[in-house]
């Protein structure tokens, strides 16, 4: 999964989006703060392959990507629109392939610019980036690529508080740094910048008006920061291997970006800093009891205003949740298994 895959639909219910065996399923809340539903089907009857990209925006519609085989050593992306979590989402959509045809060539990553049009990224077949954005009366843009070559891992997309969509990808000793420069057009390479992300480890997030911020694991270890226009800086050493989960959040007044990791002892591992003051100072705090090895971690806002966070392994379907107290601090609740 990638993407914000744990989320709060408009209607104020959390739910989440997994996969299991050839299909994605969708869990929500019955109602906010309360029980939890089974899992659903989402998107028809559709066979999938073990992908699966998402994509939220301000309208609060979850948008969903993934690959279906289409003949022998063949697959398309197919996209999925769900506006509430109590209704049934829409059924899958074939979008085409970066390359007219061919075999999975990446793992898709959505984000939605300010009027609600999804904009699909993947890598293609000559190693650089594609994207094919919904217009804004109905139906798609054609497949626009974007340059850029060797990319690794999974790039990372973004929409500003602006409305306009970013991306970020890693390719050998280099980031690379994708921006509209006007609403509905398709993304420039604006900035290429010296450094070593590990691949699988990129995570981006609007953190104010003018800058979005790149999250990422370095070869030595250490988790980074970066926004366009200055230096990579060292924000404390990654607490595992995998992508960390970020949201902005408000603690006891102050605009802060709250980080989760699973960490190399297999707890969730949480750290909080200043929104865009990474040199302030984090440390990671564990929570929790162990999780299987593909377990992730994802964060979210409540309609309270409090933190949730969400531990899902895959290969068993547990969902195990978290709140932060309603007190000072960063106390959390003690996980429950839903």
């Amino acid at each position: 999964m990638h993407g914000d895959w744990f989320i709060r639909g408009r209607d104020g219910r959390l739910s989440v989006y997994m996969f299991s065996d050839e299909a994605v399923l969708c869990r929500a809340e019955r109602g906010p703060g309360g029980a939890w539903s089974a899992p659903r089907r989402v998107g028809g009857e559709q066979r999938l392959h073990p992908v699966l990209g998402t994509g939220q925006g301000v309208d609060g519609y979850a948008h969903l990507v993934s690959w279906r085989p289409t003949a022998p050593g063949e697959s398309g992306l197919v996209h999925s629109t769900h506006y509430q979590p109590r209704l049934s989402a829409l059924d899958w959509t074939s979008i085409g392939h970066p390359d007219k045809k061919g075999d999975r060539t990446g793992i898709p990553t959505v984000a939605v610019d300010a009027e609600g049009r999804a904009h699909v990224f993947v890598r293609n077949a000559a190693g650089g980036m594609s994207m094919r954005a919904q217009k804004e009366t109905g139906g798609w843009e054609p497949w626009h690529d974007l340059k850029g070559h060797d990319v690794q891992g999974e790039p990372a997309a973004v929409t500003g508080e602006s409305g306009r969509v970013e991306l970020y990808a890693a390719v050998p000793g280099a980031l690379l740094h994708w921006r509209q420069e006007e609403a509905g057009a398709a993304p420039v390479l604006e900035e290429a910048m010296e450094a070593t992300a590990r691949p699988g480890t990129l995570r981006a997030l609007a953190t104010s008006s003018g800058s979005t911020t790149l999250l990422f694991t370095d070869d030595s270890g250490d988790l980074r920061a970066w926004r366009p226009g200055g230096e990579p800086v060292t924000v404390l050493t990654a607490a595992g291997p995998g992508r960390v989960a970020a949201v902005r959040c408000e603690l006891d007044g102050h605009d802060c970006t709250l980080l989760a990791q699973r960490a190399d002892s297999g707890r969730i591992a949480f750290a909080a800093h200043p929104t865009e003051q990474e040199t302030a100072g984090a440390w990671w705090t564990e929570s929790g009891a162990q999780l299987p090895g593909d377990a992730e971690v994802s964060l979210t806002v409540d309609e309270d205003g409090r933190v949730v966070a969400a531990a899902l392994s895959p290969s068993t379907g547990e969902l195990r949740l978290t709140r932060r107290k309603a007190e000072a601090g960063l106390a959390l609740e003690a996980w429950r298994t839903v």
